[in-house]
């Protein structure tokens, strides 16, 4: 039975409110699926952004290098071409370009048919008073929570 690869970026959810998700596909070389499918991957501190063609990057990514690779190992921060339908694309660089969100990455996965895939999402960054809200109220979910196993 293969491992789930499931590689999550925690820090997307409490910095920036999400507007909408998609699902693109990731190119990747041999032995970067390898390091993946390992999970030796962490998309914590990356964002996705256009080229001048208008093809979407992943940016500062990091897949560790694959322990068995020799001379064909790849970079680990290289940037990586995400795949989305033209019109899905057309769509991002709109938002991106008139209204100034951002693309940031969520989830790094491998589907059923094993091909690496990444949540991505269009987000609008959270001010500060949005942070200390977010905080707050997953504090009192918590503390109800414990009042509520308490009772039972």
């Amino acid at each position: 039975m293969q491992k789930r690869v499931n590689i999550l970026n925690k820090k997307a959810r409490f910095s920036y409110e999400i507007l909408d998700k998609y699902t693109a596909g990731i190119v990747l070389t041999g032995t970067e699926i390898k390091s993946i499918r390992s999970s030796k991957a962490s998309i914590a501190e990356s964002f996705c952004e256009f080229n001048e063609k208008g093809e979407l990057f992943v940016i500062n990514a990091t897949i560790e290098e694959y322990a068995f690779g020799n001379y064909y190992n790849h970079r680990p921060k290289a940037e990586r071409k995400l795949l989305l339908n033209k019109r899905e694309l057309k769509k991002l660089l709109k938002e991106v370009q008139a209204s100034g969100l951002t693309i940031v990455p969520l989830r790094l996965f491998i589907n059923d048919k094993g091909y690496a895939k990444m949540d991505i999402a269009l987000a609008k960054g959270k001010k500060l008073f949005d942070k200390r809200e977010t905080i707050k109220d997953r504090d009192n979910k918590r503390d109800l929570d414990r009042i509520k196993k308490s009772y039972n």
